[in-house]
C-alpha cells in the first residue's frame, strides 16, 4: 500500500518536472543557445536535450562537486557555472534547480523502490 504512494507521489511530482523541463528548455536555454558567448558553454549534448539538463545541473550542484567536476578530464561534458550565471537571471536559476529537484528527485525515489522491491522488503 505504501509503496503505491510513494510511487503515485514520484510519478506525479516527475510528470509537473517534465512539463517543467520543456518550459525551462524553451524560455532559458533557448535562449543560452542564441548567444553565442554561451552557446558553447553548454556542455556536450550526448542526446538531443540534453543540454536542458546540463543547465539544470549546474545551477543545482554544489560548489564543492562543481571544482571537482571543472578539474577533471570530463569536464567538457559539463556546463560552465560562470559564464552561464553571468546571462542568466536569478529566476532562471531557481527555475533551473525546480526542474532538477522534480525530474531527478523522483528518479531517485523510484530507483529505491526498485531496488527494494527486488530485494523483496516492499511487496
Amino acid at each position: 500500500m505504501l509503496e503505491e504512494i510513494v510511487f503515485g507521489v514520484a510519478f506525479s511530482i516527475m510528470f509537473v518536472g517534465l512539463i517543467l523541463f520543456v518550459i525551462f528548455g524553451q524560455v532559458t536555454v533557448r535562449k543560452l543557445r542564441k548567444n553565442p558567448d554561451t552557446k558553447r558553454a553548454l556542455g556536450m549534448e550526448l542526446y538531443s536535450g540534453y543540454d536542458i539538463f546540463n543547465v539544470a545541473g549546474v545551477f543545482s550542484t554544489p560548489k564543492w562537486i562543481r571544482t571537482r567536476l571543472e578539474a577533471s578530464p570530463l569536464s567538457s561534458l559539463y556546463a560552465n557555472h560562470d559564464l552561464l550565471f553571468k546571462h542568466t537571471t536569478r529566476f532562471d536559476r531557481v527555475f533551473a534547480r525546480m526542474v532538477w529537484i522534480c525530474t531527478m528527485g523522483p528518479a531517485f525515489i523510484l530507483l529505491i523502490l526498485v531496488v527494494l522491491s527486488a530485494l523483496g522488503i516492499t511487496e
